[in-house]
């Protein structure tokens, strides 16, 4: 649903409660409710590591079935959630303390958990085919060791992580780094530093969700969500907040932007806001835009300084996503013909005092010293085309449940690698791309065709490392990342979780290195049994069996001195000639296309140890999926 706000008078129409274009029932109540604040997860107790001497928190959770009343003249909807809620509790973890959650499915669906955006090692990752099923709990152990970063944890299970997510899987995870606390950010969670988990969904005639499980393509949804409650306010003072961006949707991109309500015959003008931090943290230093750009899956930090606006309302609003690269050709959404900079969307909407407050509060004019990896010749050390095929969404011409082929990189441990990825032909969707346990820098973007953009890499992307890029319909992309501290089996998808879902997901390996020298445990086997979800009995839940549980795994050392490791890893490889081990393939388009096909070859495992293991994981048979017939309504 979009409504043209080409003059103030549309734009102030907004709040009176009609807009246009509807799918789901229409909703009136725009910000009429309070935004929810997710309650801080506290833990059971602490287990001390026998190793660090240092606290494991325990936590407990469960995935549960609820209700939540959405539209007023309708029933209450059906929702499973962490803890009976959504969004579930925020996590707020010192940096450096570790946690381990144990996770309980009393729902009805298979299910797994992903903390996105840690380092986390690969049998507590959240592989996609290591379910949990109804009555089953399974132990997640967390490092959190990365900088102070806004992470989310999620449903991640093979071929219904669209439904589980949908339906209410979804939560924020902070760790928080003291670090940050000199710098004077607004830092009081709830007060003055906010979460804003922004999602977008469609409801039937009756109230309930439409469910995304018949879906091939997309689900774009008609009704905004912010922390659950449909187009809510927040009440705020006229001061700087902090607002934590997270973008939940599983096919829907947002283009923010803020707007002052103001006279009906004056044309609305966006305002400036800074933006602070990305999915891997702090920017190098603050970026003062006018509008913000979220794919799926993205997080971003901005600063919003409400002081201007003492006694007024500021809404934010969100583009239609077409406007870079992305068709929108959604089940039942408006038909995607072009770029339309009319085409606007409320989100929420802030509701300022007009009472005068101190603020002592700080942007600084740099932030911190981010960690890109070395800037590397222009060479491509791996290339992936994401494309639909044969009704499957595919990435080189595989798909995830091609168990033989699916991992297709082998990268060195510790080394750096350049990859290209290229959005292909087929769908005319923008492919958000994560990739598991890394940060990256992204280094180019470019486009050609129909839909080609000039936006090239944006500002604030340039100014911090990331772990999902947007890849709009024809681009093409280059990122850099430092494949450390972890060996192991990871994945890397579309985070449009209905391509996902069928079939947009591969892996890549993290190679052992036979001769580091560096005593560890092996965690390399995302499906390892021991780690693997077992029966809820009450025996595994008291106290002395949850501690001897703990301390058996703190023993192992799963995560040991990052940094170590890390300074090791470096000299290991400068002794061999520097972090940059492939030779990259050329740079030729023609051979790169026919490359893409060689390297799944190349670079699938041979059969033995951890690597067969890994391509050996559950998995299912390959699903063949009928196309659903896309509806399409334009509305001029």
């Amino acid at each position: 649903m979009f409504v043209r706000t080409s003059h103030a008078a549309a734009l102030m129409a907004l709040v009176g409660g009609s807009l246009a274009d509807w799918i789901s029932p229409e909703y009136t109540t725009f910000f009429q409710l309070p935004l929810p604040i997710p309650p801080v997860k506290q833990p059971k107790f602490s287990v001390n590591n026998p190793v660090t001497n240092k606290p494991i928190d325990y936590y407990e959770m469960e995935i549960l079935p609820f209700t939540q009343k959405i539209y007023p003249d309708k029933g209450p909807v059906s929702l499973i959630g962490y803890d009976g809620m959504s969004p579930g509790p925020t996590y707020i973890i010192p940096r450096g303390r570790e946690t381990v959650v144990r996770l309980s499915n009393k729902a009805v669906n298979p299910s797994v958990m992903h903390l996105h955006g840690s380092y986390t090692r690969s049998p507590w990752d959240g592989w996609a085919e290591d379910t949990i099923i109804p009555g089953q709990y399974k132990d997640y152990y967390y490092p959190n060791s990365q900088n102070g970063r806004t992470l989310w944890y999620h449903d991640h299970a093979v071929d219904i992580t669209a439904v589980n997510d949908y339906f209410g899987q979804e939560g924020m995870w902070i760790i928080h780094d003291p670090a940050e606390d000199a710098l004077g950010l607004p830092n009081e969670y709830g007060v003055n530093d906010i979460p804003l988990i922004i999602t977008s969904k469609q409801y039937g005639d009756d109230g309930q969700l439409f469910s995304p499980a018949g879906e091939t393509e997309g689900l774009l949804g008609d009704v905004i969500h912010v922390n659950g409650q449909p187009w809510p306010f927040l009440a705020v003072e006229p001061r700087k907040y902090r607002l934590r961006l997270l973008n939940s949707a599983i096919s829907r991109a947002f283009i923010y932007s803020f707007y002052k309500l103001g006279d009906e015959d004056e044309e609305p003008i966006p305002i400036p806001f800074q933006v602070i931090a990305s999915d891997s943290g702090l920017l190098t230093s603050p970026v003062t835009t006018k509008n913000l750009a979220q794919a799926m899956a993205e997080r971003w930090e901005v600063i919003f300084d409400f002081t201007p606006f003492a006694g007024q309302k500021i809404t934010m609003m969100t583009e239609d996503e077409r406007n870079i690269g992305a068709q929108s050709r959604h089940k039942k959404g408006r038909k995607g013909k072009g770029k339309d900079e009319d085409y606007l969307t409320p989100v929420m909407q802030f509701v300022v005092s007009p009472t005068p407050v101190a603020d002592k509060s700080l942007v600084p004019g740099e932030l911190r010293a981010v960690p890109f990896p070395p800037q590397l010749p222009d060479l491509i050390d791996h290339y992936y085309l994401f494309h639909q095929e044969d009704e499957l969404w595919k990435i080189n011409d595989v798909v995830f449940s091609d168990k033989a082929n699916r991992i297709l990189a082998n990268v060195p441990r510790g080394t750096v690698e350049i990859w290209e990825i290229e959005n292909g032909a087929g769908g005319g969707f923008l492919h958000p791309v994560h990739v598991h346990m890394v940060d990256f820098r992204i280094l180019s973007r470019t486009s050609t065709g129909k839909w080609a953009t000039d936006r090239g890499v944006l500002p604030y992307e340039e100014a911090g490392l990331k772990d999902v890029v947007w890849v709009g319909v024809g681009e093409v992309v280059r990122v850099e990342a430092h494949y450390a501290p972890w060996d192991g089996v990871y994945m890397f998808h579309c985070h449009n979780l209905i391509h996902e879902d069928h079939q947009m997901m591969a892996a890549f390996d993290v190679t052992t290195l036979s001769d580091f020298g560096y005593k560890e445990t092996a965690f390399n086997d995302p499906m390892e049994g021991r780690w693997r979800a077992v029966p809820i009995t009450k025996a595994d839940f008291t106290v002395d069996a949850i501690t001897k549980k703990i301390v058996m795994m703190a023993k192992l050392q799963p995560y040991g001195d990052v940094g170590d490791i890390v300074r090791k890893l470096d000299q290991y490889w400068a002794s061999r000639g520097g972090l940059h081990q492939n030779p990259g393939i050329v740079n030729d388009e023609a051979a790169k296309k026919k490359g893409a096909q060689e390297a799944a070859k190349k670079d699938t495992p041979k059969k033995d140890g951890a690597k067969e293991s890994a391509t050996k994981m559950g998995g299912v048979k390959m699903r063949r999926v009928k196309r659903a017939e896309v509806v399409m309504d334009e509305t001029e």
